[in-house]
């Protein structure tokens, strides 16, 4: 299993991304939030105290070696809505509304936040391209792993075929119960495809959130994906979970960007 550990921070790694490529998804270990949060939250929205938060983003960003000033995040919203980070973002300024982060720029580290919701990730080395994105229930009903790689193609001109995709540790299927408004909007999105993402568990429908996303890629002729295969909801060891924890929980942090170094 792909764990590093870096002064304490526990971190995920994709197999198939390339030393030009600088990234991770990190677990909740290694931070100093107290419970529930603990310990390596970067929500600043969950009630945890704001001086822990920036400490364990930097923390977070040590164990990679990346300036912590080189962040580029977002106000997620779950939507499909692109943003091209061309520069960090400016310290004290307010965050862009958006799902989607893509930069070009080496400088620029790409930063997002969870707790069941997917991180997906991507990287076209022919180019120099990096991106991530979130991708709950309602962002992947709406597309956003399709938006991603279409923002790909039309901003920076990329093929889908040297695209490589990867899907962080998210909630399993097996612990995503879902209600009726959920079940219609996967039914009205994915078409034939819908029932095999909403396999029943006795009389409930549950909602196969990684296959979704599975899917979108592979319909946008994504070739390269890699799946960490980890459900947030069955391992609190390493990662928050907003359903399994009733709400009270903290944020893990992925991050993606262009090694300065390479080359």
């Amino acid at each position: 299993m792909p764990f590093f550990e870096n002064e304490g921070v526990r971190y995920f790694q994709f197999q198939s991304f390339p030393d030009s490529i600088v990234h991770a998804v990190f677990t909740r270990q290694g931070g100093v939030s107290p419970a529930p949060w603990n310990s390596l939250n970067v929500g600043g929205s969950v009630g945890d105290a704001l001086p822990n938060v920036r400490e364990n983003r930097i923390r977070a960003f040590t164990a990679l070696k990346r300036d912590p000033e080189s962040l580029f995040d977002l106000w997620q919203v779950h939507g499909t809505r692109a943003v091209f980070a061309s520069d960090p973002r400016q310290p004290n300024s307010h965050e862009d509304k958006g799902d989607l982060i893509f930069t070009d720029n080496p400088k620029v580290t790409l930063f997002m936040r969870f707790a069941d919701c997917t991180p997906l990730l991507f990287s076209d080395e022919s180019l120099g391209i990096v991106g991530i994105a979130h991708a709950g229930w309602q962002g992947t009903v709406l597309g956003v792993a399709t938006a991603a790689i279409k923002a790909m193609q039309e901003k920076y001109g990329s093929k889908p075929e040297n695209i490589q995709a990867a899907i962080g540790p998210s909630i399993g299927v097996d612990h995503y119960e879902v209600g009726e408004n959920v079940i219609e909007q996967v039914r009205a999105n994915f078409g034939k495809d819908a029932e095999t993402l909403l396999p029943k568990f006795g009389t409930r429908r549950h909602f196969d959130m990684l296959a979704a996303n599975r899917i979108q890629l592979e319909k946008a002729s994504v070739t390269q994906i890699e799946s960490a295969n980890l459900c947030t909801a069955c391992h609190l060891e390493d990662w928050y979970s907003h359903r399994a924890e009733k709400g009270k929980t903290g944020r893990f942090g992925a991050m993606i960007a262009l090694n300065n170094q390479h080359g």
